[in-house]
């Protein structure tokens, strides 16, 4: 019993932690922790890092600033849903998931963008939509990757290797293929999409 009461405590904790990172753009001091969590000793502070360091709720970088890790607000998996003819479907809960975690499998070298233009409307990537860029991915053939191209940055897939050459083709046939002429630097490899209706 006490320790599903910790545990709970602990859970607390973080989501008021990721409420103050939703709001704020940015994770609460250690001060701040202690303020949010009613903690009034430091030790206490870095006990509940700890904690949450061990979770892999968070970490600290080189310098020891707190960095989140799977922080953000688990959603309850409630099953899946027929996407083809309809069926009878029963509410249950299957598990809870955290989108940063599913969504994010390196998260030092993710990063997000904004799109703007409909190159890639084919691949589903429309104007507005947000993608996640894994910059410590290799980059292959056939991924979409976030490319400078001769000064001009720009995403696309990644087409050819090796003697005949790197294109990067569009996903919408209003525009035409880019062979580089003078530079190509791959910026990393988008990894998924975000849409909000």
């Amino acid at each position: 019993m006490q320790k599903q009461i910790r545990e709970e405590r602990l859970r607390a904790r973080a989501r008021v932690i990721a409420a103050f990172l939703l709001h704020q753009g940015r994770m609460p001091s250690f001060s701040e922790i202690g303020e949010l969590c009613g903690l009034s000793s430091k030790n206490a502070v870095y006990k509940l890092i700890g904690r949450l360091e061990g979770l892999g709720a968070l970490k600290r970088d080189h310098k020891g600033r707190l960095i989140p890790q799977s922080l953000a607000y688990p959603i309850r998996m409630l099953g899946t849903v027929e996407a083809g003819f309809p069926s009878p479907a029963e509410e249950e809960l299957a598990d809870t998931l955290s989108l940063d975690q599913f969504l994010i499998k390196n998260p030092d070298a993710t990063f997000l963008l904004k799109v703007a233009g409909d190159s890639m409307s084919g691949a589903g990537i429309l104007p507005g939509d947000m993608v996640l860029v894994d910059k410590g991915r290799r980059p292959k053939s056939g991924d979409i990757v976030i490319a400078e191209v001769d000064g001009q940055w720009t995403m696309k897939y990644l087409r050819g290797r090796g003697k005949e050459g790197v294109m990067l083709m569009p996903a919408n046939p209003k525009y035409k293929p880019i062979t580089p002429t003078a530079e190509l630097r791959i910026a990393g490899v988008v990894t998924a999409v975000v849409r909000k209706y």
